[in-house]
């Protein structure tokens, strides 16, 4: 039918104009003039709907796919394209990271409680999208530094305020002026969550897990500020636990070993606190984090902790995490699956064969 259209229209503009405007009667869809325009020549038409364009929203992330296709596709046709497609490219030469970084800026530093919560879920999801993306690998390694210049700073504002919370002036003063301090660890402590859960969906934690693991001082200070306080510090804890146990983190065994010593008695410590005001815990995820992670180390190692673990579980019960499981898979590579001694079996049984022969 178009093809015959085409023969008729050829040689009249004003022939053009009534049979197009026929189409888009019965069409009703801007990119299916936009294309029939461009079959019929119709170049004024074109740039009419290129207006168009430039001025309609787009409904919908089909609808802008086949926007921005067909306006592509009239790149070399000699009309003016570039004011539509600036709706989703820029001249400007803004590096991604700086833009982020302003983002994230803006969100970690907000006291509105429910702006930011409402903001570190959908930041936080389009990361994840971000990150499914192939061939994204660039722009993964400036999110990751990005962010990781956020924890460091983050991390940083809360060791200044735990030491600060420790002073014995700050423990004279009245609930009123101690509450600016408690709000902003608080504070602190929600945005170091929120940014190690983007570096674990991300694959990115494992140098979290190192920067956390070392950080003996605000471990010490950790005993000295109430519990009330101090509990969302265990959550960042109890987190890294879980990606490890998970696999979403991978660091080195001196790191896990460190994360044990310095953070796993702190925990313990808030364990009844986590139950019930932390709204994101789940028990039975985080204690088989902490079990997984604590056999991945060699087996004095799991030996040393987890029998430390006995002499608290004994005494706090359910307000100390229940390792039972990791417990027995140590008692069995132990005392009943001693692994070494089997294959230094084999070994000895290999050679008298050899010897034999």
């Amino acid at each position: 039918m178009l093809v015959n259209l085409l023969s008729i229209v050829k040689y009249n503009d004003v022939i053009r104009a009534v049979v197009f405007s026929s189409l888009v009667m019965r069409s009703g869809a801007i990119v299916f003039k936009v294309e029939v325009a461009e079959l019929l020549g119709f170049s004024l038409c074109i740039k009419s709907c290129l207006e168009y364009l430039e001025a309609v929203p787009w409904v919908g992330e089909e609808e802008e796919e086949k926007v921005v296709s067909s306006v592509l596709r009239l790149q070399g046709e000699g009309v003016g394209v570039s004011p539509v497609l600036k709706r989703v490219s820029s001249d400007v030469s803004n590096p991604p990271s700086d833009t982020l970084s302003h983002i994230m800026e803006l969100v970690l530093k907000s006291n509105e409680e429910r702006g930011r919560r409402e903001m570190k879920s959908v930041v936080l999801k389009l990361l994840r999208e971000n990150n499914s993306v192939p061939n994204n690998a660039g722009s993964a390694d400036i999110c990751s530094e990005t962010i990781y210049t956020s924890c460091r700073s983050c991390l940083n504002s809360l060791v200044a305020l735990f030491r600060q919370a420790n002073e014995p002036e700050f423990a004279d003063k009245s609930v009123h002026n101690k509450e600016p301090v408690v709000k902003q660890i608080v504070l602190e402590a929600d945005n170091l969550s929120w940014l190690l859960e983007i570096l674990a969906i991300r694959q990115a934690a494992d140098e979290f897990a190192l920067m956390w693991a070392s950080q003996q001082e605000l471990a010490a200070l950790h005993s000295k500020i109430p519990v009330v306080t101090r509990y969302r510090i265990s959550c960042i804890t109890a987190r890294l636990f879980v990606g490890i146990g998970r696999g979403e983190l991978l660091p080195s065994k001196d790191t896990r070993q460190m994360l044990l010593q310095t953070w796993l008695q702190p925990l313990i410590d808030d364990y009844s606190w986590l139950q019930h005001g932390c709204r994101s815990f789940d028990r039975k995820v985080v204690e088989e984090g902490i079990g997984r992670t604590i056999l991945t180390l060699p087996l004095e190692e799991q030996q040393s902790i987890l029998l430390a673990w006995l002499g608290s579980f004994l005494k706090a019960g359910d307000n100390c995490p229940n390792l039972q499981r990791a417990f027995e898979v140590w008692w069995r590579r132990t005392f009943i699956r001693p692994y070494v001694d089997a294959q230094g079996n084999l070994v000895q049984s290999d050679s008298s064969m050899t010897s034999k022969e």
